[in-house]
């Protein structure tokens, strides 16, 4: 037995491949192995490998993986990218990330594509920052991946709040053209910090986007806006607004909604109505979102006057309320101001737009008016007595 004669029964096996037919060949290569020594190559051992990853045999790639010592082999680059294909494609990445760490070991990288492939593999495996691992490595080797490859691991990167941070240390490596249009991850890395309310260092990247680009658009200037109006803090949200209409961007719904839904929370619902009466010069059309905020705020300062008078706008500029606007008004009129008169028109409004109020809050309305209905009869027969 040569390893001439093991790599053409390897490549035969492989033109009309089969399941059994390949284990059987495992099976001989093995006992090859262990009978006649110096015999089996890396290439022929690879050679199954990639078999077994074309098969989505992902545990037997492993196990040629592992029989290389025995056999005194040594892994190369295509070793371990075939390993770690075989092993993603079954989604085992726990043992794909052990091959990737001994590869790293070595230093032993394959070119910058399929250096690409194995992060994209571990990003859509949840292993976001071992793929920023073989990532760093690359770009010590002056390998560089596919940028759409970068893109994608700093949007995995961003999904967790302890791995943010290394996103926002990857977006220098963008420069030149590629940074132009770097906009998707620069994003992702504002949404993120103000997911993780860190608006401060949100707006410091969203600064440093103008001054060395990719220019934000309106989706970054929304988020640092809504994280703003979140925390309260509208002064400088209102100067984010100045600063985006400065750039020449108009708000948009979303910007306006935002600042409104500050407002409301605070209780300011004189200067939340001032950038509802903008958003309606500006914009033709809004959306329920935009109401039920202020609706929301004004249930809450139990103004139902003015919350109603927002339902019935809704109906007139053409928006039409959903469930929830319903709900949340009808909940206030019941707990808050016991008026279920009110509420059951609302309810009876509903029905003619096929709307359907859960059954907790028709049993709140019922409950109020039983409420109300003994408390007349228990006072009319305590005048009698």
């Amino acid at each position: 037995v040569t390893s001439g004669v093991v790599d053409a029964l390897l490549k035969a096996i492989c033109s009309s491949v089969g399941k059994k037919e390949v284990y059987a060949l495992w099976d001989i290569v093995k006992e090859i192995g262990e009978k006649e020594k110096g015999v089996l190559t890396v290439e022929i051992l690879n050679e199954l490998i990639a078999l077994f990853s074309k098969l989505g045999k992902g545990k037997a790639a492993f196990e040629v993986f592992n029989k290389f010592g025995d056999y005194g082999c040594v892994a190369n680059q295509e070793t371990y990218y075939f390993t770690i294909e075989a092993l993603s494609r079954r989604k085992i990445f726990d043992w794909a990330w052990s091959v990737c760490e001994k590869m790293i070991e070595t230093g032993s990288l394959p070119d910058s594509e399929k250096v690409g492939k194995i992060i994209s593999w571990f990003c859509k495996g949840g292993k976001a920052k071992e793929a920023h691992v073989v990532y760093t490595l690359a770009r010590e080797k002056k390998m560089y991946p596919p940028q759409s490859v970068v893109a994608f691991l700093i949007s995995s990167l961003c999904q967790e709040d302890e791995t943010v941070k290394l996103a926002l240390d990857m977006l220098d490596d963008f420069s030149g053209e590629a940074r132009k249009y770097a906009i998707k991850p620069f994003s992702s890395v504002i949404r993120s910090l103000c997911r993780m309310k860190d608006v401060h260092g949100a707006k410091t990247l969203l600064s440093k986007m103008i001054s060395e680009g990719p220019p934000p658009g309106n989706a970054v200037f929304n988020s640092v806006i809504s994280a703003y109006s979140k925390a309260g803090d509208m002064t400088p949200a209102m100067e984010m607004l100045k600063l985006m209409r400065s750039r020449g961007l108009k708000p948009d719904v979303y910007t306006y909604t935002g600042l409104m839904s500050g407002y409301a929370n605070g209780g300011q619902m004189e200067e939340a109505c001032e950038i509802l009466n903008e958003a309606k010069k500006n914009h033709s059309r809004l959306s329920p979102v935009t109401y039920h905020t202020l609706i929301r705020g004004y249930c809450k300062l139990e103004e139902f006057d003015c919350a109603l008078k927002l339902l019935n706008e809704m109906k007139d500029v053409g928006v039409q309320p959903n469930v929830d606007e319903y709900n949340k008004l009808i909940q206030s009129l019941c707990l808050k101001a016991l008026d279920w008169r009110t509420a059951e028109k609302l309810l009876e409004d509903m029905r003619l737009k096929g709307l359907h109020l859960n059954g907790i809050t028709r049993a709140l309305i019922r409950a109020v008016k039983e409420l109300e209905e003994d408390a007349i009869e228990n006072g009319e027969a305590l005048v009698e007595a």
